[in-house]
């Protein structure tokens, strides 16, 4: 009885492996490294690199002033307007996943 004629397996290969190649996927039982803090900082980084992008990219001189007496613009001071659309970016997005945290609590309370 030839292999093509028993049972079929998962395996697409007619069960031709040799051990090595079977143990080739056995657990190695090392746990996976996380690469949270990398996804993280590739965010903040696109993200300021973005502001930055609008910033340089606007046509207009545009002001904002944080206090009566601090005011800056997005002509002469290209790093510090970077910097304010930067933490309104963030302030945003922080504020959305805050809202549907809230969202998904009251959503589940409310079921019960």
């Amino acid at each position: 009885m030839s292999n093509s004629q028993q049972k079929p397996s998962w395996s697409l290969q007619d069960n031709k492996r040799s051990e090595d190649q079977r143990k080739a996927f056995k657990p190695t039982g090392k746990t996976p490294k996380k690469s949270t803090a990398k996804y993280i900082v590739s965010v903040i980084l696109v993200t300021f690199l973005a502001s930055l992008s609008l910033t340089v990219g606007s046509q207009k001189k545009l002001e904002a002033c944080l206090f009566s007496d601090f005011c800056f613009n997005s002509k002469d001071d290209v790093l510090v307007y970077s910097l304010y659309v930067f933490s309104t970016i963030t302030i945003i997005v922080i504020t959305i996943f805050i809202a549907y945290k809230f969202g998904k609590r009251f959503g589940e309370q409310v079921k019960q």
